[in-house]
């Protein structure tokens, strides 16, 4: 241990503002003559040292420091520690003389008693015991007028128990970008998929981050070279993890080093098999006493261990790879191959288990290919795998028992090099029904072993591929950086089909996250390059072409990518699914709409999510919305029960719209609400943006205004960059709704009239039909400008075309309702009453409601009043049933102002506007907002001059003389 006085240039710390803050707050009271103690605890690389020196330099300049840091060699001389403290005032050198507890506050005064005086200990928890004692000793008597500050640095607070501490957090992602952006110059030449790895490998580690980042060439760090796997640069981090581990008795060490063993095979965090962990420390001879004292009671690992149900984690993932890391070569092997060994026994179990039971029922049906292991498993979306023969031999018991995939990876940790034969087993073995996360870990590990860098890049981009099923986009894209580009001159079988399987996932993970048209430009390149060699691969990068394309409104896109299916090898269900769409695009409705019907019960695999996904799809062209949602709720099922995860937002997503168009809005909404959860977790930002805009159209109708502009807003943000039209349609259109149902006709007017338009602003070409009955409403409610009567009516005549060629049972009655809103007054009549009798045929309570609201303010309009109350009471009854709050607010402002008594507002009865009539309360409100009084009459459907009188009245009642006095005395 040695002491530093030397005087450093300022340190700049990234994300440690509150920290510094806190050190700030201690260092002012000593310099006000009050003394303290602080434990800065952190592990090693979170920057505890970089601190206390900071806090060290911050105190120079008003007194002397004394500073130690510990030295392996000294840690265990008695005293070693006070004697780097204390330096020459103590003695030259070992042995020290003892120094006792109480006398050593004393000696901290001795180097400069007129001025406060700071103490720092860096690494204070390796000091030896006496020395601790008398720190932790003298620390604790510190106070007011002590004149002495004493901070330490520890791994934790255990060894100063009782001392105010300090736990540093790892870097949140800004301060570790910010940290990056020093180290490597900047962001630019920082390869966006380089720079996501580090930080991710780091995990807010800055010691580990700066190792990691240093280790990388120019190359690299661009993304010109492959990465290394695992990223080099983190010894020293892992060295001073290992440092703990010198201290602890054999048998610790020896389970420790099973733990991180046995989490090799296991996807990333899901910890290790306390079951397993038992039988292989009891094969290691470890006492079952301290196993169970280990593994289920949670002590002797020194708090390294931590149990969660039947799995067994390391405090934190840095401490398993310390273990691997600092054990010798011979005992990592040795650990492996005992998991190995004992992993085989047990699938050797499993199968005789399952031969047995094949021999019981010698006439159970083969098992689908993807079940029975065969490397044509390896799709990247459900519903391609081929189905079982019509003439499938009965099932017989399998020649002999198979190495189970995880037995496979621990041989590969075990492996001392690469190792061909092994890698192709491995890769062999990574299919159904493993989940994905383990076939991609599986595939990582043949990727290291394999013996030819063309190989080994392919087999990193299907572990890509399989990371991206398994909703782990981030470590997708760090396998993808393993792949490298193409080296020049290379070529032959094994390499064309890694050329198109990196551009196939990276397309993928784009689709997901990224701009709708780099997803279907990179998915064609893929499909291009993949088709000669894997045509299945080809098939799904195809279909998902055609998927970013309809996300992007971009039909002739999709007509691209469907028409090249046309050339790929499909099943009749996908062939119909495929014409069908493109007849429908190109025109030809009947013959479209006539194949679409032939995907609506798929004939293959009941179960698959991707062919019921089209299903919906398909009823949802066809308008027939209640198949749309049955084949969404059976995909819904399909993909909770085999996956893959990252389907699991698009399942909910479809299931949340087909469920809108069928009026189930709650439905919708508690769906996509959790959509939107598994698209964050599975990072999936485009999925985000989508259920963010079908909650906003869910909350158009529900409420509260609030909510629509939050997630409309939402939508708008993550979808506009990307290019996804589909979701800023909706979003548009649900904002618009929300503006109709809270009386702003001019606003939803203002809104809508592009999206459903010629101009360059025209909504996506599958939505802004929908969007035609609430533009036409808006503006006829805001009263028609020169020349929009027309424009008005050709939309009109769009729709009737639409419902002409529509299954949709709700499409006739908007059509009446759009009808009766241009009719002339001799007509309209009639025509609303044709659009219910369309709307009794078809249910749906909202629709009905609004149809209903539009007739009773037209007949209130005409003086009508008795007649319009029926309507009208009718329309505040549904819209309180589908818990249309502020549409049931609005029915009930017209069934007031046509003089009808409603139940009191859920306003306090003393509120402002208690004293005025319902009539002067809705011009009041509407005034407050801003309004003039020519747009209170329109909002109102009454006249200027009617505006006007009440509202004089208004002023009179309320005392005021001004609109402005009335916003405040509403606002307040």
């Amino acid at each position: 241990m040695t002491p530093s006085t030397t005087v450093r240039s300022p340190l700049r710390l990234y994300g440690r503002d509150d920290e510094l803050a806190i050190v700030r707050s201690l260092l002012e009271l000593l310099w006000r003559g009050d003394g303290g103690a602080l434990v800065l605890a952190a592990p090693p690389g979170l920057g505890r040292t970089a601190l206390l020196r900071a806090s060290a330099d911050a105190h120079r300049d008003r007194g002397p420091v004394l500073y130690a840091t510990a030295a392996r060699a000294e840690r265990s001389v008695p005293g070693g520690g006070l004697g780097a403290l204390l330096g020459p005032s103590l003695a030259a050198g070992p042995p020290y003389p003892v120094i006792t507890p109480g006398a050593l506050a004393g000696r901290l005064r001795e180097p400069d008693a007129g001025r406060p005086l700071l103490v720092c200990a860096d690494d204070a928890h390796a000091w030896d015991p006496a020395s601790r004692s008398a720190l932790a000793h003298a620390a604790h008597g510190l106070g007011p007028g002590s004149r002495t500050a004493v901070l330490l640095t520890a791994t934790d607070g255990t060894a100063f128990a009782g001392l105010p501490t300090l736990h540093l957090a790892p870097l949140d992602e800004g301060a570790a970008s910010a940290l990056l952006d020093r180290l490597t110059g900047g962001t630019e030449g920082l390869d966006p998929v380089v720079r996501a790895e580090l930080l991710r490998e780091a995990a807010g580690n800055p010691r580990l981050l700066a190792g990691l980042t240093g280790r990388l060439t120019p190359d690299q760090l661009a993304g010109r070279s492959p990465l290394p796997y695992p990223l080099p640069g983190g010894e020293a981090v892992l060295a001073a993890y290992a440092e703990r581990l010198d201290g602890l008795p054999d048998r610790t060490r020896t389970l420790l080093l099973l733990a991180a063993a046995a989490q090799e095979h296991e996807p990333d965090g899901a910890g290790a098999d306390a079951l397993l962990l038992l039988r292989a420390g009891t094969r290691s001879q470890l006492p079952r006493t301290f196993l169970d004292r280990a593994l289920f009671g949670g002590t002797v690992t020194d708090g390294l261990l931590q149990r969660a149900g039947s799995r067994v984690h390391f405090a934190h993932r840095l401490v398993a790879r310390a273990v691997l890391h600092h054990a010798p070569r011979p005992h990592r092997s040795a650990a492996h191959e005992l998991l190995a060994t004992l992993l085989t026994e047990t699938g050797d179990r499993a199968w005789a288990a399952r031969a047995d039971e094949a021999r019981v029922a010698p006439l159970a049906p083969a098992a689908p290919a993807a079940e029975q292991g065969t490397t044509a498993a390896l799709t990247p979306w459900p519903g391609a795998n081929p189905s079982p023969s019509p003439g499938a031999s009965p099932a017989a018991p399998p020649p002999g028992p198979p190495v189970p995939l995880a037995a496979l990876v621990q041989r590969a940790c075990a492996a001392p090099g690469p190792d061909a034969a092994l890698a192709a087993r491995l890769e062999a073995a990574a299919v159904a029904p493993f989940p994905h996360a383990e076939r991609s870990a599986a595939l990582v590990r043949a990727a290291l072993l394999s013996t030819g860098p063309a190989l080994r890049a392919a087999r990193f981009a299907a572990a890509a591929e399989q990371a991206c099923l398994a909703g782990d986009p981030s470590l997708a894209r760090a396998l993808l950086a393993r792949t490298g580009p193409r080296a020049p001159g290379a070529a032959g079988p094994v390499t064309e089909p890694a050329r198109g399987l990196a551009p196939y996932v990276h397309g993928m993970l784009a689709l997901r996250s990224g701009p709708a048209a780099d997803a279907h430009e990179a998915l064609l390149a893929g499909a291009a390059l993949l088709a000669p060699y894997d045509p299945r691969r080809a098939l799904d990068a195809l279909l998902g072409a055609a998927e970013a394309a309809w996300a992007a409104g971009d039909a002739l896109g999709y007509l691209d990518a469907m028409n090249r299916l046309a050339r790929t090898p499909v099943d009749a269900d996908l062939e119909h699914y495929r014409a069908g769409m493109c007849a429908v695009l190109e025109g030809r409705t009947a013959e479209g709409h006539a194949l679409l019907r032939h995907c609506l019960d798929p004939a293959g695999d009941p179960g698959a999510p991707a062919a019921l996904l089209r299903a919906g799809v398909a009823a949802l062209v066809l308008g027939d919305v209640a198949a749309a949602c049955r084949a969404g709720a059976r995909a819904l099922a399909a993909v909770r029960t085999r996956g893959p995860d990252a389907l699991l937002p698009q399942a909910l997503e479809h299931l949340a719209y087909a469920e809108l168009r069928a009026g189930r809005h709650a439905g919708a909404r508690a769906h996509a609400l959790e959509g939107l959860h598994a698209a964050r977790r599975t990072g999936q930002p485009n999925g985000s943006a989508h259920l963010h805009a079908v909650l906003a159209l869910a909350a158009s109708v529900e409420g509260p205004a609030e909510a629509c502009a939050a997630h409309g807003d939402a939508a708008l943000a993550g979808a506009g960059p990307h290019g996804l039209s589909q979701a800023v349609t909706l979003a548009t259109w649900a904002r618009a709704r929300a503006d109709l149902a809270s009386g702003r006709p001019g606003e939803a007017a203002a809104r809508l009239a592009p999206l459903v338009g010629t101009g360059p602003g025209r909504g996506h070409f599958a939505v802004r039909t929908l969007a035609v009955p609430c533009w036409v409403e808006a503006a006829v409610l805001s009263g028609l400008q020169s020349g929009e009567t027309c424009e008005l009516q050709a939309a009109v005549d769009e729709f009737a075309s639409w419902t002409a060629r529509t299954a949709d049972p709700g499409a006739p009655a908007q059509l009446a309702r759009c009808r009766a809103l241009l009719a002339p007054a001799d007509e309209a009549d009639a025509r609303y009453a044709e659009a219910l009798a369309h709307h009794g045929r078809a249910g749906g309570d909202f629709e009905r409601a609004r149809t209903q609201l539009l007739y009773g303010q037209w007949l209130r309009r005409r003086r009508r009043t008795r007649e319009a109350r029926g309507p009208l009471r009718d329309a505040l009854v549904a819209f309180q049933r589908c818990s249309a709050r502020a549409w049931a607010d609005r029915a009930a402002g017209e069934l007031r102002a046509a003089g009808e008594p409603v139940g009191a507002r859920r306003a306090a009865a003393d509120e402002p506007l208690a004293a005025l009539t319902p009539q002067q309360q809705r011009i009041a409100r509407c005034v407050a907002e801003g309004a003039t009084n020519r747009e209170v009459a329109l909002r109102l459907s009454l006249s200027p001059r009617t505006v006007d009188h009440h509202l004089r009245n208004v002023f009179a009642a309320l005392g005021i003389r001004s609109r402005t006095e009335l916003a405040r005395l509403l606002a307040a």
